[in-house]
């Protein structure tokens, strides 16, 4: 097994890397699914402007019951609080932009990420069987598969095996027939 326990900065072969242009999944011809955020409170607002724009755009909804001092009350909210998924092509990137109340596209360390259409299905599956839900932002633990999404080692897979604080994690990479050990700053790995 080869170690590999840190990448010195003044390592000039990685020269690439200071230089290399964020990922982008933006297409010209395909449409892809990305998320955006929304002011608070604006998301079904923004639904409604995308919708008469013409983009393709998905808010999970849950029905909660509201508990009122004279009354019960069944009322709609996001599922994710200021948070909203779009379909689209490149050219309706800026559309999007400047639609009231989007307050940005969400990236994953300076890069626009595509969101798997199966993800967003899965999501409409769900949000569809009525069954109370709590969305919650998931950290990475231990033993978590994980992906790189920046860098020059973008779309390798490996293990979680260590955590040193949000800007340092360890990963095993596997797939390559051998097990590589490397130090990466947590911003550039998704959970998979």
């Amino acid at each position: 097994m080869t170690n590999i326990s840190q990448f010195s900065s003044n390592n000039h072969s990685n020269h690439n890397d200071y230089t290399k242009e964020p990922e982008n999944h933006l297409d010209v011809n395909e449409s892809k699914w990305f998320a955006i955020y929304t002011n608070y409170k604006r998301e079904k607002t923004v639904k409604r402007d995308l919708d008469a724009k013409g983009i393709t755009c998905f808010l999970p909804i849950q029905k909660v019951v509201r508990n009122y001092a004279s009354k019960r009350k069944t009322v709609e909210l996001p599922l994710i609080s200021c948070y909203l998924f779009v379909k689209i092509k490149k050219s309706e990137y800026v559309p999007v932009l400047e639609t009231e109340n989007v307050v940005k596209f969400v990236r994953f360390s300076k890069n626009l990420i595509a969101i798997p259409e199966q993800e967003i299905d899965l999501l409409k599956q769900i949000i569809g069987e009525g069954i109370p839900l709590v969305a919650q932002k998931t950290g990475m633990n231990k033993g978590d598969l994980v992906k790189i999404i920046g860098g020059n080692l973008t779309g390798l897979q490996g293990t979680l095996i260590e955590e040193h604080g949000e800007k340092e994690m360890i990963i095993d990479l596997e797939r390559m027939g051998y097990s590589l050990r490397m130090q990466i700053d947590a911003k550039l790995l998704i959970k998979v």
